[in-house]
């Protein structure tokens, strides 16, 4: 077990939503919630690229194995 963690103690996620519900040692200021949204926006643009260049990838492949 993590030291100071107690069996009743459950995980708990930083949220880059504005939540005033969430306790105060979970919230975000807000330059630290907008670089989490920027690299968010980031990563989900390479994910994108990736799956288009699969698909590209995929559709040349069926193209070649068609003709």
């Amino acid at each position: 077990m993590i030291e100071g963690m107690t069996e009743r103690s459950t995980a708990q996620q930083l949220t880059l939503l504005p939540a005033p519900d969430v306790p105060l040692q979970f919230r975000l200021d807000e330059a630290t919630r907008r670089r989490g949204l920027r690299h968010i926006a980031e990563i989900r643009l390479q994910l994108a690229a990736r799956q288009a260049a699969r698909s590209a990838t995929t559709s040349e492949i069926r193209r070649r194995t068609a003709a």
